[in-house]
């Protein structure tokens, strides 16, 4: 499917990986709901865009997602000012390790929920007209984190669910496609909070190593998180996929085994 002329909503719009998505999806044609939690944040970056593209082509929406009514209300605002809702991409994100509930409801519950409001509106048995949901994950979410144990844990929720509700879409024939991306360590202000007590903490004290590993690996600009995002929604083989992002390798993907069938 081809962004041009379609309808997209980005949660964490505002800044980092969900701006450069925003970015990207602006230059393809698309028009967007940028939700955010920030308001400042989200009305800078609004005007700043409105500049370049317009400002018909975004609509800003302040919304917590883990309130479920706030991000019941950002889709209906989408789909009433729009007309239809084609793209979803679930990227909102945090790192708390101290509030580690916190971290679950935003990485793992939101994007849960957001799926579930997508698909009601997208999905072609329930009267939509099919559409492309993304999942933004973590390599976190592949790989055992030390320093990040229930980052990692809500990363591979994120994972499970959107390869399981994937399958389910394509037995269904909802018409709607649902992958995830799972960056390495990306130019975010996500990376900062390593650096605060509050967030990691008495994972604080690894913060040196978690930078260590920075350095070793590399740094991603969030400009190919995004361009790897517009492949999976152009991509109309790509069902359950699981994108991988990292400096050495580039955009790749994870290959899993062939599944076994278990008896009960």
């Amino acid at each position: 499917m081809y962004a041009n002329g379609k309808v997209a909503l980005v949660t964490g719009a505002a800044q980092g990986i969900g701006r450069a998505m925003v970015e990207e999806l602006l230059q393809k044609g698309a028009v967007l709901a940028l939700v955010d939690q920030n308001c400042i944040a989200g009305d800078l970056c609004k005007a700043s865009l409105d500049e370049q593209y317009g400002s018909h082509r975004t609509l800003f929406i302040q919304c917590d997602v883990t309130d479920q009514e706030q991000l019941k209300d950002a889709f209906r605002k989408t789909v009433e000012h729009f007309g239809r809702l084609d793209i979803l991409v679930n990227n909102a994100g945090v790192n708390n390790e101290k509030d580690w509930e916190k971290t679950i409801e935003v990485n793992l519950t939101s994007v849960i929920r957001g799926t579930y409001l997508g698909l009601e509106i997208m999905r072609k048995n329930n009267g939509g007209h099919g559409g492309v949901i993304i999942n933004i994950s973590s390599l976190a979410g592949l790989t055992p984190a030390a320093y990040q144990p229930v980052y990692s844990a809500s990363k591979h929720g994120v994972i499970g669910f959107t390869r399981s509700i994937a399958a389910l879409a394509s037995i269904g024939n909802y018409g709607v496609r649902i992958n995830s991306v799972c960056p390495a360590f990306v130019d975010t202000p996500l990376l900062e909070s390593i650096e605060k007590e509050e967030n990691m903490g008495e994972l604080f004290k690894y913060k040196d190593r978690i930078k260590d590993m920075m350095k070793c690996y590399g740094v991603l600009d969030p400009s190919l998180i995004a361009k790897g995002m517009i492949d999976l929604i152009e991509d109309d083989a790509s069902n359950g996929a699981v994108m991988k992002i990292t400096t050495s390798r580039g955009i790749h993907f994870e290959e899993f085994g062939v599944q076994q069938k278990t008896k009960i």
